[in-house]
């Protein structure tokens, strides 16, 4: 009784994220790790010329299949006039879940243009776009619905749904503003505040080749606040709030981090740990390691939601991996160069 409790809960999840006209966005709890699906004005935003972001997703694995997500962006920041910048950059998804293996691809190229507003401070006004090729797809030999249940299930049945085609891809596009800036003593802070206008183009989203299935524009608003405690420490903040359809979803939270060791501008390693928390979701204990250029980051969501029960209180773990560089590794006043940061 329990496996099949088990088959229609996510025969029926599957079904419903194929036929829904609802459809959310995929998201991360370490969203701080995938700035460019917040908003294509993140792109940049960086101490350092090129970036490489990655973060791998497991979630639900108190269902049969768990739903697995990863996402890799890369950018790379170059001057234009005075203090103005250009950031170039691309954005890939995976995602696959459940039994029917509803696969979604997306590779979208970003660029965005950082306007600097003093000549005096770093303060930018960014501009960024991003658009490309989403790919969906589903194995139709693995589906049930409830058409194979009739007092009991009879996997030879019909299943009643009829695809064309069990694949389909569209086109998606997003623009983004952005403003950055440092601010304190020697202007060793810093803080943003963005916001984001998702699926501009009102993508299809149906495997019926529906023209009016459509997937709901999202919009989303993001800040984040770096305060430098002392040589040693400081304190990160970051938000979003994200309305799509009628679902909307709140994250918030912080990290302290600490070099442990004895040199203030040449740290071997940065220790970082915290917490974030989903409104009415999730929980989301954070802790990172940042080596040099390279950073590594672990996270779980501990469900608190209504979910709880049927997901026996196991969320999502989460492995972020980024790398951030410099093109000249061995000019000492790089850091004194104004740009975007954060």
């Amino acid at each position: 009784m329990k496996n099949l409790f088990k088959t229609i809960m996510t025969s029926l999840a599957s079904v419903a994220a194929i036929a829904t006209t609802q459809a959310q966005d995929l998201h991360f709890s370490q969203f701080f790790e995938a700035p460019l699906l917040r908003n294509p004005s993140l792109a940049g935003i960086f101490t350092g010329d090129i970036r490489v972001q990655g973060v791998y997703r497991d979630q639900w694995n108190s269902f049969t299949k768990a739903y697995r997500t990863g996402s890799l962006n890369a950018e790379v920041k170059l001057p234009v006039t005075n203090n103005d910048f250009i950031t170039t950059g691309i954005q890939t998804l995976f995602d696959k879940a459940g039994t029917v293996g509803l696969a979604t691809t997306q590779v979208l190229p970003a660029v965005n243009y950082h306007k600097s507003l003093s000549n005096d401070k770093v303060e930018y006004l960014s501009l960024g776009f991003m658009g490309g090729l989403v790919h969906k797809s589903l194995d139709i030999s693995k589906m049930t619905t409830n058409n194979q249940y009739n007092g009991g299930y009879n996997a030879t049945g019909a299943t009643g749904e009829t695809f064309a085609v069990p694949n389909f891809s569209t086109w998606d596009a997003s623009v983004g503003m952005s403003y950055n800036t440092a601010f304190g003593m020697n202007s060793q802070n810093s803080l943003f505040i963005g916001a984001a206008y998702h699926h501009l183009n009102k993508p299809k989203n149906s495997f019926y080749r529906d023209a009016t299935t459509q997937l709901n524009a999202k919009y989303v608003f993001s800040a984040g606040v770096k305060w430098v405690i002392d040589d040693y420490s400081y304190f990160t903040v970051q938000a979003d709030h994200t309305m799509q359809g009628t679902q909307k979803e709140t994250i918030a939270g912080g990290m302290y981090s600490i070099n442990p060791g004895q040199f203030v501008d040449d740290a071997n390693y940065i220790l970082s740990f915290g917490g974030y928390m989903r409104y009415k979701d999730a929980f989301i204990p954070v802790v990172k390691v940042d080596m040099r250029s390279l950073s590594v980051g672990l996270s779980y969501d501990v469900n608190v939601s209504q979910l709880t029960t049927a997901s026996q209180s196991r969320g999502g773990f989460e492995l972020s991996l980024s790398y951030i560089g410099f093109f000249d590794r061995n000019n000492s006043a790089r850091d004194q160069v104004m740009c975007p940061r954060f």
